[in-house]
């Protein structure tokens, strides 16, 4: 075996020696990070690194000078407890350094405990097991979709190093059955199955066949030795020229390389012991020394950097060359590049009572005219989310149809939710999802890796309050909406009528940098009063005047259907100034500058009233300790919606009256 102590001669090693070696030097480095921070997996990444290193140094493509190339192959460690893997190779690339890996999981670090997507060559925040899986199912849906729009200059692979904790996690299982459905044929998973986790063999509590189960999905399964090179190259091989996604079941030894720990589930969350370590190393033919990394095992890592710099240099000139057609340069520049030109709204009547639901269908129709790069679908759920004229427009993405912008996602809330953040990490369009506001639980764990990722996707949840009616008390969300204003970096929209709503969709997609959320209604509610370029004005800062009424008595503050009813309140109360602030995004609104804010809902001089259709918890922020907060704090019921409002006090009588009542209470 080959040692350390014959580096001089690493040039005239077999270049199997030299992978061996490499390989014992990425080993090396994870103990010691692991162990230097006292925190972090030792015994996973030990499992993995057979097959992500072959991966990286043979197979990956990618461009040397820029983790962010456009038609990169993406690596996706959706086991991102085994960071200290990741960051390892990295280092050898020359995109880490050395004291970012001896500063894993320190303050400010780029090293954190999990991969972040703002580190150079991670591609997705992962941590959360299973997400990753979800989200790479969304990057192959958008290389096939984009392909079929430009051609094989978007031609990459999607790869994923999953564990047994991902697979038992069931979005694995919802993507995966997607996937299967899509015909992914780019998409290629190795499964580090080590039987090995926290509470210790996998078998306790896991006996499911998932070679069965994927063939079942419509996968091509191998089942491969995950220690032995050449069966991981020839599965490799493979998985790149079948018509399905791949999985590679690899079998793995837990902290594979160890002393005298291989197996032993103490390994996966823990430092190894020094004396376990120091053994260790000398079984690997590395130095004792901490952070051994010498420039042979570097220039291994980087041998085929000239080759990947002649595949990104001619890349970049076929696209310089297509791009000298116009058609073709208008398409690139409004998908992959992402450039928005002006968008028209489409009109909507004064007056009309027109559910905002239906105004997102009417407006979905109108964008994606001239937004090629928006593509989405409904939770099986296109009649009611009003998604389904898209659908039928442009046709569902299939194995049979890549140019569908439809996505068909079932009844897989957060399969759905985890591969619209991957469309949006992978670039080059712009993904929406539908669903009912009841189901957002279903997505949560999604949503808040969306708004840590800065993902900018569109959620449109239907149904957003007890006007749900029938269907009663579980599909009716109370505590929805705060629940996700609780989010983060979400902007959650409650538009009062057809004409925010269309203004909140286009801000929507205009926000590069977040997550967006419309929650619209499932009842009618009439289109205000007033012109289009005051509504946008008024959505672009998050609440606004929509009576023009200075120096009121009453502040009515209102988000969604309630914005109507507190103006019909206003025709009740003539006896008082009132001003109807509609607060269609909270988020927006306190961005906004101090002096906007207080003009809008002054501190002093007005009483202010809340009213919106849910729980009450955080109107407090804007009523003051002297307000009113007009709401819904207990669940729903079933009955006509009509009967709801009468019997929750959601009428224009019932809410005058609870407003002269507490102002009698406080004179």
């Amino acid at each position: 075996m080959r040692t350390y102590k014959d580096i001089d001669t690493f040039s005239d090693w077999t270049n199997e020696e030299q992978n061996q070696f490499a390989l014992a030097v990425t080993k090396g480095l994870v103990l010691d990070m692991v162990r230097k921070a006292n925190s972090g997996h030792s015994g996973g990444p030990m499992s993995s690194a057979d097959f992500t290193q072959i991966l990286f140094t043979e197979y990956l493509n990618f461009d040397p000078n820029d983790p962010e190339w456009f038609n990169r192959d993406r690596f996706v460690l959706s086991a991102g407890h085994e960071s200290a893997l990741i960051y390892s190779i990295l280092t050898q690339l020359g995109w880490l350094n050395m004291e970012d890996i001896q500063n894993f999981r320190q303050l400010h670090s780029r090293t954190p405990g999990h991969p972040e997507v703002e580190i150079p060559g991670i591609e997705a925040t992962t941590g959360p097991l299973g997400q990753g899986f979800g989200m790479a199912v969304g990057m192959a849906t958008a290389e096939s979709m984009l392909r079929s729009r430009v051609g094989e200059l978007i031609d990459h692979f999607t790869y994923v190093v999953a564990g047994d904790g991902d697979f038992q996690e069931p979005i694995v299982l919802g993507s995966a059955s997607m996937a299967g459905h899509w015909g992914l044929s780019r998409l290629i998973v190795f499964y580090d199955s080590n039987n090995a986790q926290i509470s210790g063999k996998v078998d306790r509590s896991d006996s499911s066949n998932y070679a069965q189960i994927f063939e079942g999905f419509g996968w091509h399964v191998q089942e491969i030795d995950g220690h032995n090179h050449e069966e991981i190259r020839e599965a490799l091989e493979k998985a790149q020229v079948v018509d399905r996604p791949s999985l590679i079941i690899g079998t793995t030894i837990m902290a594979k390389g160890s002393a005298t720990m291989e197996g032993d589930h103490e390994t996966h969350g823990a430092p190894l012991p020094q004396d376990e370590i120091n053994q260790t190393k000398e079984k690997l033919g590395l130095p004792l020394e901490s952070f051994y990394l010498p420039n042979e095992v570097i220039s291994h890592f980087q041998k085929r950097f000239s080759d990947l710099k002649e595949k990104v240099n001619n890349w970049n000139g076929s696209v310089t060359k297509s791009c000298n057609d116009k058609s073709f340069k208008s398409l690139w520049d409004k998908t992959i590049n992402n450039q928005l030109e002006g968008i028209d709204f489409p009109e909507f009547e004064k007056g009309e009572s027109l559910a905002t639901r239906k105004a997102f269908g009417v407006t979905l129709d109108a964008f994606a005219k001239q937004i090629p790069s928006l593509v989405g679908g409904s939770a099986d759920l296109e009649p009611s989310n009003y998604t389904g004229n898209f659908a039928k427009t442009y046709g569902d993405f299939s194995k049979d149809n890549r140019s569908g912008r439809n996505l068909a996602f079932g009844v897989r809330e957060f399969p759905m939710a985890a591969a619209m953040n991957g469309i949006a990490l992978h670039g080059g369009l712009i993904p929406f999802g539908g669903t009912f506001l009841v189901f957002a639980d279903y997505e949560r764990p999604a949503l808040r890796l969306a708004a840590i990722q800065n993902c900018r996707v569109l959620h449109e949840f239907t149904h957003d309050s007890f006007w749900v009616g029938e269907d009663g008390p579980t599909h009716q969300p109370i505590e929805h909406a705060m629940a996700l204003r609780a989010i983060p970096n979400l902007n959650v929209f409650r538009p009062a009528d057809a004409k925010e709503t269309a203004a909140c969709f286009k801000m929507s997609i205009e926000q590069k940098k977040s997550p967006n959320a419309l929650l619209l209604t499932r009842q009618g509610v009439k289109v205000l009063d007033q012109s289009m370029e005051k509504t946008v004005e008024g959505v672009s800062k998050g609440a606004y005047d929509v009576t023009n009424c200075d120096n009121p008595d009453l502040i009515l503050l209102a988000t969604g259907s309630e914005v109507g009813l507190a103006m019909e309140v206003v025709e009740l109360m003539q006896d008082k100034k009132i001003r109807v602030v509609s607060m269609p995004c909270w988020e927006i609104f306190e961005k906004q500058s101090e002096d906007y804010k207080n003009s809008l809902i002054p501190k002093r001089g007005s009483m202010k009233i809340s009213i919106e259709a849910g729980i009450t918890m955080g109107w407090d922020k804007y009523i003051g300790s002297n307000g009113l907060s007009i709401g819904l704090d207990h669940y729903g019921a079933s009955a006509p919606g009509k009967d709801l409002a009468e019997e929750f006090g959601f009428t224009a009588t019932k809410v005058e009256a609870k407003i002269r009542e507490h102002l009698k209470k406080l004179l």
